[in-house]
């Protein structure tokens, strides 16, 4: 299990990554696609969805189905605590990692 302080996940490493670059973006902006990510990042797709999953649950970003990721209106304006981004983002690190544990060890629950 990673420590508080220890190594980000991949994803949270792709959410902090585009949410500085969500912050200098205009409301509506589009994002790059999620192919586009997965080259740049060089992680698997799923990753690159669990990154933007974060920007979602933070507010950074809003999903229009398949019409892509956008940047969301009043980025950085606070609407959400600092303390709720934070636990959301440590339970996603959870899940990622639970859910690595389990196609390692072939689990099914038992």
């Amino acid at each position: 299990m990673t420590a508080a302080g220890g190594p980000k996940s991949k994803a949270a490493q792709v959410a902090d990554a585009l949410r500085a670059e969500v912050t200098s973006m205009r409301p509506g902006e589009r994002l790059p696609t999620q192919r586009e990510l997965v080259e740049r990042f060089g992680y698997a797709g799923q990753t690159i969805q669990n990154g933007l999953a974060i920007l979602r649950a933070e507010g950074v970003i809003v999903s229009s189905g398949n019409l892509g990721n956008f940047a969301a209106g009043g980025v950085g304006q606070g609407d959400k605590s600092d303390e709720i981004k934070e636990i959301r983002s440590q339970i996603q690190a959870l899940t990622e990692r639970v859910a690595e544990l389990e196609s390692r060890c072939g689990a099914s629950g038992a």
